[in-house]
């Protein structure tokens, strides 16, 4: 989900930056410090929104920057435990299909794909169901629920398209043509 945070932080603006404008400068440093972090608590830092407050600057012993305590807002992207997520396929593997859903990618495992059995046509990079005759390939854009997150050394999240109303926008389509008929 994406939020709109207010931090407080003191932000040291380096010598190369001073003859700017301080609330300039200090928005500068605060997008090279924070965007496309990721921070276990906060979510993947996306943009600078504003920079609300700038303190009195102070120079510490040995550094030649300048130290601003200041209020600003970022954009974060935190995803959340059941969340409903839109994305597109942009990997398939044996195992299940990688996931672009904004900053970050998720995970559909095989397992997770549809309510049908399952194979991988490794040779078109396709996942094809037996029963339903749905396929999923690169490109395609899906809706998904989250079911896992862990944040650890590598980010991961893991997606499921096994729910109603959920899986790839043709299908959801499709079932949408069905029912009207």
């Amino acid at each position: 989900m994406y939020r709109i945070l207010t931090v407080q932080d003191r932000i040291r603006v380096p010598p190369e930056k001073i003859g700017k404008k301080v609330k300039e400068a200090v928005r500068e440093a605060i997008a090279e410090r924070f965007e496309g972090v990721l921070d276990s608590k906060l979510g993947v830092i996306m943009a600078v929104v504003s920079v609300d407050e700038v303190g009195e600057g102070k120079i510490l012993a040995g550094d030649p920057g300048i130290h601003y305590l200041t209020k600003f807002k970022i954009m974060v992207y935190r995803p959340e435990m059941h969340e409903l997520v839109y994305g597109e396929v942009i990997d398939n593997t044996e195992f299940g299909s990688f996931v672009r859903i904004g900053p970050l990618d998720g995970l559909v495992h095989i397992s997770q794909i549809m309510d049908d059995f399952v194979s991988y046509d490794s040779k078109n990079s396709v996942f094809l169901g037996k029963e339903s005759k749905r396929s999923l390939k690169e490109g395609d854009k899906i809706r998904g629920r989250i079911i896992s997150i862990s944040y650890t050394e590598q980010q991961k999240i893991g997606l499921t398209m096994r729910q109603p109303s959920l899986g790839s926008i043709f299908w959801l389509e499709e079932e949408k043509k069905k029912k009207k008929k």
